[in-house]
């Protein structure tokens, strides 16, 4: 780990981002500022980083120091970058020491609750078990009080809540879900909020965002877009943001869209007697899919 006292040039971080200084210069880090959009995602990530260096540092010399609590809410709709966020705020909680491990474990509802009693503390302490020195993500986590008091997910919050305090140095529990559904969530159980102090939001994408989030996904399979077809997708894009619902899925119907274009791209050369390096490559209008060709 490198601190960097210069100032950060423009190069360095784009004005699209807005982000503050890159103070510590790890693969994570440059994973998250790679990322495209979620600005004040990235602020966030950069602040509770370094609230919790500069507490090692005050604790070091004799300072009396804040406790470290990164327990976090993260509120948004499919697609918004929440479960890669976790998976990068991992390592990078690993690169600066707090967990040892740093690695990602998924879960929801069905991993965590039982079908009688007794059962959903079992299955509930595996997987914390299994996440211990990393992150434990519960997608959908309000489902865990969907079912009343009576429902088992109250017990698997009741334990989720016990090993937040007693691994809470080797242990992060990021609970994710929509936005309105985990605000609900939170005022049912009103103990929730102070054990889980970081929530971020992450706003939709818009549609030059999604764009862009489109050409680094062909570009990193070696594809790239013809002019006829940047237009398209484009077009695409931006009625895509016109009409779209919380289950659009963001950057997830960008994915598919993606990945079903090169599968049509396919299909209209492989016949072909002969291809050059630039037909393997390119993706015509014509690739792009119409939603009704699309499962999302």
């Amino acid at each position: 780990m490198r601190f960097r006292n210069e100032a950060v040039t423009a190069d360095s971080i784009s004005a699209e981002q807005s982000a503050p200084p890159s103070f510590i210069k790890t693969d994570a880090f440059h994973e998250l500022e790679q990322m495209i959009g979620l600005r004040k995602v990235k602020r966030t990530i950069a602040e509770i980083t370094a609230f919790a260096l500069i507490q090692k540092q005050r604790n070091a010399k004799g300072l009396k120091s804040c406790p470290i609590v990164l327990h976090s809410i993260f509120k948004g709709n499919p697609g918004t970058g929440k479960t890669s966020v976790a998976r990068i705020m991992g390592s990078i909680y690993r690169d600066i020491g707090i967990l040892n491990r740093g690695h990602l474990v998924e879960a929801e509802r069905a991993d965590l609750v039982g079908e009688y009693i007794g059962h959903t503390a079992q299955k509930t302490k595996e997987m914390i078990k299994k996440s211990l020195g990393g992150v434990l993500f519960v997608d959908e986590a309000y489902t865990l009080a969907q079912g009343g008091e009576k429902d088992f997910g109250q017990e698997a919050i009741a334990t989720l809540v016990k090993a937040m305090e007693d691994q809470r140095n080797n242990l992060v529990v990021i609970l994710a879900g929509y936005c309105q559904e985990m605000d609900h969530f939170m005022r049912s159980n009103p103990g929730l909020r102070s054990r889980f102090p970081v929530q971020i939001d992450f706003a939709d994408y818009e549609s030059e965002q999604l764009f862009r989030i489109a050409v680094q996904m062909y570009a990193e399979r070696d594809y790239e877009l013809s002019s006829k077809c940047r237009w398209r997708l484009k077009a695409r894009l931006d009625e895509f943001v016109k009409r779209r619902h919380p289950h659009s899925g963001n950057a997830r119907y960008v994915r598919n869209l993606v990945e079903k274009s090169l599968r049509l791209q396919a299909l209209r050369i492989v016949d072909a007697d002969f291809l050059t390096r630039r037909d393997l490559m390119t993706v015509e209008d014509i690739d792009l899919p119409d939603d009704t060709e699309l499962q999302m």
